[in-house]
């Protein structure tokens, strides 16, 4: 029997279904220590890798404790001057694009982009790169550690009340011992930051509750999609990514702590539509360019 093609779908999600199923999400990395964890990853020249290519990165430098956060092919990396490590594995990330006889029109990272337009045919190609933390005789700005998230104890800072402040989303602040979006009054419930442990818990939590916001309909109108159990899990997928994204951008580590019911709910969904994690990737980056855009906030390079 002939072997079956290699299908990017399937082998993506089944990575990240493993990972789920372990307790070990491959967004969920603390940013200090000895690995990368959840810092944004670049492309050779520094510009930010973006939907479910993201996610894919942040796996296998979790799982291979790589410190560089950047990703070169093999001839980039010769044309820079390096030489990739012998015995190295490459790692996959996919490219999504539209042609339409000899023209061919590229939407990096956007498997719903191809499907806007019935005239145009979508592929999804699968390419190979290595981290720096693989390839010897590069430039030393490769191998830098990317800045620690900072330390901010329990204490405001100033700058990222500023930056949720800019998004213009109505907050809340009450003893209630729980945060959440409030979809019919249309603004963020958060309990005092001098309840959390850590300050920065707090901005992980406030951002996760901003990605539910961006979903409304006058804004990205993703929540009128997702009304059953499942649907709703999907959406706690996309919140979970789309904090973790935009965490990289500010410079914050979120708390990714889940209940296991909501792991349960990723698991199904995913099992039953191996595009699923696709799909919530590339619904975490809208909303995280919409709040980046509303606060001001250059796109493209991670900060």
């Amino acid at each position: 029997m002939a072997k079956s093609k290699f299908d990017v779908y399937d082998h993506v999600t089944d990575q990240i279904i493993t990972q789920i199923a372990g307790g070990t999400p491959p967004w969920r990395r603390p940013w200090t220590g000895g690995s990368i964890g959840a810092a944004m990853p670049l492309r050779w020249n520094g510009e930010a890798y973006r939907g479910i290519n993201v996610v894919m990165l942040w796996a296998v430098a979790a799982e291979q404790g790589y410190v560089s956060n950047r990703w070169l092919t093999y001839r980039q990396a010769q044309d820079l001057g390096g030489q990739v490590t012998k015995g190295q594995k490459s790692s996959t990330v996919v490219k999504y694009g539209t042609f339409d006889g000899e023209k061919e029109s590229s939407s990096l990272n956007n498997p719903e982009s191809a499907a806007t337009d019935a005239k145009k045919i979508g592929y999804c190609r699968a390419y190979r790169v290595f981290n720096a933390d693989q390839i010897e005789g590069l430039d030393k700005a490769f191998y830098v550690k990317p800045e620690p998230p900072r330390n901010l104890g329990t204490k405001a800072d100033a700058g990222l009340h500023a930056f949720f402040a800019a998004t213009g989303a109505k907050m809340e602040t009450s003893t209630e011992p729980r945060a959440y979006y409030d979809i019919a009054r249309d603004r963020i419930h958060m309990p005092p930051i001098e309840t959390f442990h850590e300050a920065a818990r707090y901005y992980g939590v406030q951002g996760h509750e901003l990605v539910h916001w961006t979903g409304a309909i006058k804004r990205l109108d993703r929540l009128s999609r997702f009304a059953d159990r499942k649907a709703y899990a999907f959406e706690e997928l996309v919140a979970e990514i789309g904090t973790c994204m935009l965490g990289a951008h500010i410079g914050v580590e979120p708390d990714f702590g889940q209940s296991a019911a909501y792991v349960e709910g990723w698991q199904a969904a995913l099992k039953e539509d191996s595009r699923a994690i696709f799909r919530a990737a590339s619904e975490a980056q809208k909303a995280v360019d919409y709040i980046l855009a509303l606060a001001g906030k250059p796109l493209g390079k991670a900060a």
